[in-house]
């Protein structure tokens, strides 16, 4: 482990507008931006600027929220936001920022769980109830409708649904008449709407192709540039962390054929619980993430059924009456679970004062009873029904589990426990499923059998073609993100910051299983050379 320090180097995004903060000592990466954030805030908060141009309230908004520093200024955006959800609509129907701005403030007021209708878009329709196709000409329009169609809740008819198609078919058309420059915000919007990405591994590319015209958009990327120097060394260090543990584990060397990616791990905690205060919890999150990998390989590629058995019965008990019949790697994995199950409840217990024991316990047990289900219908030859393989296949993917620890470990559930949880877990844990089985590539060259909910609900249907069966399972996510939308954008008793963790989870998904030919993952693979600078390969995957 001494080496790791030296293959994860530090190294600061470099950028004209903070070379002169950049070549100041560490301590002013911390205090620069606290300077900053004062001289933001008053964008938001001045009447006097809502009121004369409500549109540039909502400007700088985005723009935060596209640079990944919104969580400086949650108070006066939210205070900013419900002014102008109090107010009318004060746009002009005519002027050429109209389709724009509808766009922006409908998408900024559904994120915050303001309730906004999507009838506002009806004034965008002709006669026929279409939409206009005079719109094709606003570009800067058309993304911003795009944008806001990946707000849908299933309570929004078919509206949203139109503007995506219509937006998604204009946009496309005109790319080929696009300079660089344009085409690439364009692609950039098609393929990661910002409702649908992570902010902070898109940061890089919004610095790179947005013209910073005013000074307070310098202001912003310059306090951008140093939050991602900031989180950079702490996701450094946080990372050495977790490589120290998982080598201490031991398993590694026992399971030669399992996966063994830290990092990759990691980067789900890191998605999941962004606010920077959250050190301890990305690293004890990461724990029982690494561990759904490690026991997802031992029911597919190393455990016979009777050992299988004899492994979900121990985690069952929490307790192992008969030790010497199975081989070494499973006594080691379920000691590992159980300490690091215990570990979690007494973070909690130190951090909130009562123990989630009971509860982590549970998910254990649905999780190895999910798996096993599993096993025994591939060793069996069994081809299950795809809306049973699917609902035992939101267990055993794992987000249950993962998301009912970090519930607990962010301090919440004392009460309640996770009964009001459940509905928007299992939206992100089908979202997974989904894709993860949608059979883009071969999961990392291993040999282990695997189920599809593809191949199963295409045996239930006939004539069907591998589009059609694909085309299928892209209908079923989409009707989960409305439903998962649903849970984030109402009025609930779910915490804020669990729904922008569940909904991180979603947004990384595509990343983590859009496999190219060579069983790598590009997209994933770039934005995390951007968080990690100087990463070797091999520490990668």
């Amino acid at each position: 482990m001494a080496v790791l320090p030296s293959l994860l180097n530090f190294k600061p995004l470099q950028h004209p507008l903070a070379l002169q903060v950049l070549q100041s000592h560490e301590s002013n990466m911390v205090k620069y931006p606290q300077q900053k954030q004062l001289e933001m805030r008053h964008l938001l908060l001045d009447h006097h600027v809502q009121e004369a141009d409500s549109l540039k309230a909502l400007v700088v908004i985005d723009t935060m929220q596209r640079f990944g520093i919104d969580h400086y200024f949650e108070h006066q955006i939210t205070q900013c936001l419900k002014n102008q959800h109090s107010q009318p609509l004060l746009y002009n129907h005519n002027g050429d920022h109209h389709l724009y701005a509808v766009s922006l403030r409908f998408r900024l007021l559904r994120q915050q769980g303001f309730h906004v209708p999507s009838d506002v878009f009806n004034s965008f329709k002709g006669e026929n109830m279409k939409f206009k196709n005079a719109l094709s000409e606003d570009i800067r329009g058309l993304m911003s409708l795009h944008e806001a169609s990946h707000l849908c809740i299933e309570d929004d008819e078919d509206i949203l649904d139109e503007a995506f198609l219509f937006s998604t078919n204009f946009l496309t058309a005109r790319l080929p008449h696009l300079d660089d420059s344009h085409a690439s915000m364009v692609q950039n919007t098609l393929h990661y709407p910002h409702h649908k990405s992570l902010p902070r591994f898109m940061t890089n590319h919004y610095l790179k192709n947005h013209d910073l015209k005013t000074d307070w958009e310098k202001l912003l990327a310059n306090l951008a540039i140093m939050d991602h120097n900031v989180m950079q060394r702490k996701y450094h260090e946080e990372i050495l962390q977790v490589f120290e543990w998982c080598k201490g584990l031991g398993l590694s060397e026992e399971l030669k054929l399992a996966r063994n990616q830290p990092l990759k791990w990691y980067i789900w905690s890191m998605a999941m619980a962004t606010d920077p205060c959250l050190s301890k919890q990305r690293i004890e999150i990461t724990k029982p993430i690494s561990l759904v990998y490690i026991v997802d390989d031992i029911f597919d590629i190393y455990g016979t059924i009777d050992e299988l058995t004899l492994f979900t019965e121990a985690i069952n008990r929490w307790e192992f009456p008969e030790i010497d019949k199975l081989p070494n790697y499973m006594r080691m994995c379920f000691k590992v679970i159980q300490e690091t199950t215990h570990e979690i409840s007494n973070v909690v217990y130190q951090e909130f004062g009562w123990n989630p024991i009971d509860y982590l316990k549970k998910a254990w047990t649905s999780l190895c009873n999910a798996f096993l289900t599993e096993a025994k219908w591939f060793a069996s030859g069994h081809s299950p029904k795809a809306d049973v393989y699917l609902k035992n296949g939101i267990i055993s993917s794992g987000i249950p589990m993962v998301l009912t620890n970090l519930f607990f470990l962010l301090g919440y559930g004392e009460s309640t426990g996770t009964t009001d949880i459940e509905g928007i877990i299992s939206s992100v844990a089908a979202i997974l499923r989904l894709l993860d089985d949608l059979g883009t590539a071969k999961d990392e060259e291993q040999e282990g059998k695997d189920g599809s909910y593809m191949e199963y609900y295409m045996k239930e249907q006939q004539g069907w073609s591998l589009s059609d069966g694909r085309q299928h399972v892209l209908d079923k996510v989409s009707q989960q993100w409305k439903l998962l939308n649903k849970h984030c954008l109402s009025s609930t008793t779910i915490p804020t910051s669990f729904k922008t963790a569940c909904l991180n989870v979603a947004r990384l998904v595509p990343m983590m299983y859009t496999y190219d030919d060579n069983h790598r993952l590009p997209v994933l693979e770039e934005h995390v050379k951007f968080m990690f600078s100087n990463i070797k390969e091999d520490l990668m995957w």
